[in-house]
């Protein structure tokens, strides 16, 4: 009997269209060494959503979590062409509540997921006592029109572009594990530590690019001093900026800038918008609104079914 990951993976198969961070291979290569699963909901055996997740469990705690590196999961819905806005709504509720149900069934102490920006409607888990936070990504639509790109940014961007152009130099053969010990040097010096290792980064990267779904961006000066370097993935819709690593000692010289106007470009006939993941922090979300782009809400859906764990996080927060 084929299992449900093995239903999934024939369902991603069909359905390319499935954003990145929710197909089979994404939570394959994302998951690796741990456990995650999927549920369906179906209407004469066809499969109309999904809702892919990860699964922790510790003593006797049970998670259901947002995998590392992967900006979304959660839910997914297909939807018929020609539906209407109110159509809509009541397919979505519909399918909200029955996969709500499955969810509780997973018998979790904690739930916590990002779902992807389409989804709009969180009602049907707000009236199961689930909460919500809205968080922000940042976008720019149509890649493809890089002078409309380029013309959107703002004109300190526009300055740290042709800042330093005889001296720095892009470079797209920097290797995953040079990527990774640089990452990690970058935090080290700012006095953090690299949550991410390097075996999940090896995972994601090797398949990425076996994908041809996947590119490392870095820019050097002449004398190959490394100033930043970014891993963007990509699908059909949309490219992520999945890690960026900055020098500090390099951080006031346009780098950064420089690194993402060179992937936008490198990706702009590959997919259509060029998403930078977005951040709460004040800093980062005033640099992202400089390249013209548009702020997306998302939302963070969580539960806690125990007291201690709940009032654990709370003052964690």
């Amino acid at each position: 009997m084929i299992n449900a990951k093995e239903r999934y993976k024939t369902f991603c198969d069909e359905h390319p269209e499935i954003p990145l961070f929710m197909q089979y291979w994404w939570m394959e290569a994302a998951n690796i060494g741990k456990e995650w699963d999927v549920l369906f909901y179906e209407e004469n055996n066809k499969i109309k959503a999904s809702f892919v997740y990860l699964i922790v469990k510790k003593l006797n705690f049970k998670f259901i979590l947002q995998p590392m590196l992967s900006q979304y999961s959660g839910l997914w819905i297909d939807y018929q062409p020609d539906i209407t806005s109110t159509e809509k709504l009541s397919v979505e509720n519909k399918i909200m509540s029955n996969l709500i149900e499955q969810i509780e069934n997973l018998k979790f102490t904690y739930f916590e997921q990002n779902f992807h920006y389409s989804v709009a409607n969180w009602l049907p888990f707000h009236w199961k006592n689930y909460r919500q936070t809205t968080r922000y990504t940042y976008q720019i639509k149509d890649i493809k029109n890089l002078k409309n790109v380029y013309d959107s940014f703002s004109y300190a961007k526009q300055k740290h572009i042709k800042k330093n152009n005889d001296n720095l130099q892009i470079d797209i053969s920097v290797s995953a594990e040079d990527f990774f010990y640089f990452h990690k040097e970058c935090l080290k010096q700012k006095g953090k530590g690299i949550e991410y290792s390097l075996h999940l980064f090896l995972t994601i990267y090797n398949e990425a690019i076996r994908r041809e779904q996947g590119l490392i961006v870095a820019i050097k000066d002449k004398n190959q001093n490394l100033h930043s370097a970014l891993f963007v993935v990509w699908d059909k819709k949309s490219a992520y900026s999945l890690i960026s690593a900055i020098n500090p000692k390099f951080k006031f010289d346009g780098t950064s800038t420089k690194m993402f106007w060179e992937a936008i470009k490198l990706v702009s006939n590959k997919t259509e918008i060029f998403d930078f993941e977005g951040s709460m922090t004040e800093g980062v979300a005033k640099s992202f609104q400089q390249f013209g782009t548009q702020q997306i809400p998302y939302f963070n859906i969580s539960k806690s079914k125990s007291f201690i764990f709940d009032v654990a996080l709370r003052l964690k927060r």
